[in-house]
């Protein structure tokens, strides 16, 4: 038998009195996690935005999770291998469930290339709080964008492990939604994806 590590031994999860329930019936509309996922250039971050907006301007509590800027901290000791990005992966599922707990929409914007971590981070949530959004895009368009140059530098070998050029994306086989970012403009891009909260009820908590 392994013996139990110092954390098992001394930490215990501490029940708080304030729970989600109370916090979404003050926020007055319910919490969940939208999962925003597809290639570099395919719009995740656009829309995860446009969409916070949205709800934002609206009088919801939101906040995104953006790729770039969690790695400029909660993420910055971590390259760009498949370890790494799990772990990535793993760090932001964590950070998503605890905004859920408190009640937020949670908006994430990361490629998160792999079906097994993107599972891994629904199991973390409760059923039905978890909504996978495939921002679909070819790859020639994808590369046709490169707004951040950084296609152009993976073709050139400057960047390993790219996804979509030296490393796989594993595209989602059951989305919640599949937006196709290549021929819908991003009003109607935010359209979808307000449809499908106010299909799930998630916008209002009926008094």
């Amino acid at each position: 038998m392994n013996k139990p590590t110092e954390k098992s031994q001394n930490t215990v999860w501490h029940r708080a009195t304030v729970t989600r329930q109370r916090r979404q019936q003050k926020n007055t509309h319910k919490s969940v996690v939208l999962w925003f996922t597809g290639l570099s250039g395919s719009g995740k971050s656009t829309l995860a935005h446009a969409v916070e907006e949205h709800l934002h301007q609206n009088g919801l509590h939101t906040f995104v999770l953006d790729g770039d800027n969690v790695r400029h901290g909660l993420c910055s000791d971590l390259g760009f291998s498949d370890k790494d990005r799990k772990e990535n992966i793993r760090r932001i599922s964590e950070t998503a469930k605890l905004l859920l707990e408190a009640g937020v929409i949670t908006l994430t914007a990361f490629i998160s290339p792999f079906k097994a971590e993107r599972a891994i981070a629904r199991s973390l949530m409760p059923h039905g709080d978890f909504i996978e959004i495939y921002c679909y895009c070819p790859l020639p368009i994808c590369e046709q964008r490169d707004v951040k140059g950084l296609y152009k530098k993976a073709r050139q070998g400057e960047i390993k492990d790219f996804t979509g050029i030296s490393s796989p994306y594993e595209e989602p086989e059951n989305p919640e939604l599949k937006i196709d970012t290549s021929q819908l403009s991003l009003e109607q891009s935010i359209q979808q994806v307000i449809s499908l909260l106010r299909a799930r009820n998630i916008l209002s908590i009926q008094e």
